[in-house]
């Protein structure tokens, strides 16, 4: 009697399991897009601080102006974070004022559009960072 009680059982949950899985699986799959969008970004986050902060520090020196910083700018990103760059600088001629060297990149050059299916979208979105520093 017993094994035939473990027998019903076992036929009604089968398939169970593999219902668990479709209902489960595509959440895992966007949780693992989304680390994988947000590390892209964050890495990229990175070197545009670092970009900015190069520039500021090149602004900061006497006889420097807005093409070379921009050029310091792009010598610190890589390749493939140079498109749709901005650079926006604000420069004084006297020793002790503040700089200012802005860095903008859109988030779509940054990492791909991957969380556009459920309404996250990097379209429109800059990654943005400004530097400011006292001038030499």
């Amino acid at each position: 009697m017993k094994s035939i009680n473990a027998a019903i059982q076992r036929r009604k949950r089968r398939g169970f399991i593999t219902m668990e899985l479709a209902l489960t699986l595509p959440i895992l799959g966007l949780l693992l897009l989304a680390l994988l969008q947000f590390s892209m970004l964050f890495y990229a986050r990175g070197q545009i601080v670092e970009a900015s902060r190069a520039g500021a520090r090149a602004a900061t020196l006497p006889g420097t102006d807005p093409a070379a910083i921009e050029s310091i700018v792009r010598g610190v990103l890589s390749p493939g974070l140079q498109q749709g760059l901005r650079v926006e600088t604000e420069l004084s001629e006297t020793p002790g004022e503040v700089v200012s060297v802005g860095v903008s990149v859109p988030m779509t050059v940054a990492a791909p559009d991957l969380l556009w299916v459920i309404g996250i979208s990097l379209a429109d979105q800059n990654l943005y960072s400004e530097t400011r520093m006292i001038r030499e």
